[in-house]
């Protein structure tokens, strides 16, 4: 069975969202452009990575090609909306790419559904027969820089961190390290 490759050049959205309450979060990556929404899940750890590098891959791009990059996203740029229902999982994401496409002027970013076995690099921003499943979007420099200020605020949307040991507490409290093993109830009142 041959790959699909769903290309977004000119999206209407990309974000970066969640479904369920904190500590029990499932991630997505959503695309839109017309009437094509596609959903892919994500680790949350992945949404970190993908936020970070696309900061470095801008100022890159900025310094060495010149890319007219902003400093923050544009206001109008900054999507609070929640994920397009029904959230449907296209595909897991195992592989992720990250590229400058200079003739467009845009970030690529592609991302390639997880396999069994070891993933081909020379796959990854390439249109071969053979390979995941893939997502590739296309967004202006001002949009990336969005999505990893949304990326961003999604990710520590969750369970706030323990002030001794920055675990993350549960509703009801947590076995804090640093207390020895004892719970430490979140809404303890302290003297």
């Amino acid at each position: 069975m041959s790959r699909v490759i769903h290309v977004f050049r000119q999206p209407d959205r990309f974000v970066a969202g969640t479904v369920g309450e904190p500590g029990d979060r499932t991630f997505y990556l959503q695309a839109s452009e017309d009437v094509r929404t596609i959903s892919v899940t994500i680790e949350k750890q992945q949404v970190v990575v993908l936020a970070e590098r696309l900061g470095s891959l801008l100022e890159e791009v900025a310094s060495r090609f010149g890319a007219d990059v902003p400093e923050d996203a544009p206001d109008d740029l900054v999507d609070l909306e929640p994920l397009t229902v029904p959230v449907e999982e296209e595909f897991r994401v195992g592989t992720m790419g990250l590229g400058w496409d200079a003739d467009s002027s845009a970030v690529v970013i592609e991302l390639l559904a997880i396999t069994e076995g070891e993933v081909d690099e020379t796959v990854v921003l390439d249109d071969t027969e053979e390979g995941p499943d893939a997502v590739r979007v296309f967004l202006t420099p001002a949009a990336a820089r969005a999505f990893a200020e949304r990326a961003d605020r999604v990710v520590n949307a969750g369970r706030k961190p323990c002030p001794l040991c920055g675990e993350p507490l549960d509703p009801a409290g947590h076995i804090c390290p640093r207390q020895n093993g004892y719970r430490r109830d979140t809404d303890a009142s302290e003297d």
